[in-house]
């Protein structure tokens, strides 16, 4: 897995493609978490649930299906007066980008079994052919170690610069779309 600061950077990113009426300190709060959640599957692990079971650790809860639910679940619970309308599938467009994005970065990490991104329709777990992100430890006291530090340094070369690229083009595209319309 990735570790939850790459998640949450992830997010913040994401955020910044949406409108400013939604940005608010619960927008970007809630968007973190759903980019963090999916490794609460870890606690199976108290309960000897096996790593590869289909509640296990990457499995359901990095599917693409419970990405989508828990985007509506988030608007539901903290946006209701917008459920169903465009803010609010906006808001859960955001929600489930921010939690899917989870499950990407795992598949692009070195370690662990995959992702069941298509659970509960096939639980197989899946990787991509390319994966340059150091996986994290899990626990913290083995995140501050020199483990944790090569997790930090590979997340900060292969998610943070293309993030803040991603943010800073966005960027640049507001400011022209802003610039011509005022014309």
């Amino acid at each position: 897995m990735a570790s939850a600061f790459g998640h949450a950077f992830v997010a913040l990113a994401l955020g910044t493609g949406f409108s400013k009426e939604i940005k608010k300190w619960q927008f970007w709060t809630l968007g973190m978490f759903c980019s963090i959640f999916p490794d609460a599957d870890v606690v199976g692990f108290k309960f000897d649930i096996a790593y590869e079971s289909f509640w296990g650790h990457r499995g359901f809860s990095h599917s693409l299906l419970f990405a989508l639910i828990f985007g509506f679940l988030m608007v539901l619970v903290f946006y209701r007066k917008h459920f169903l309308t465009k803010t609010g599938l906006s808001l859960a467009l955001y929600f489930s980008l921010c939690t899917a994005s989870h499950a990407v970065l795992d598949a692009l990490t070195s370690g662990g079994l995959g992702v069941a991104f298509f659970a509960p329709f096939d639980n197989t777990r899946y990787f991509f052919p390319w994966r340059p992100i150091q996986v994290s430890p899990i626990g913290i006291g083995n995140f501050l170690s020199e483990w944790g530090k090569r997790v930090l340094l590979s997340e900060a070369i292969w998610i943070g610069i293309p993030a803040t690229i991603y943010m800073f083009f966005g960027w640049v595209i507001k400011k022209m779309l802003f610039r011509r319309s005022s014309n």
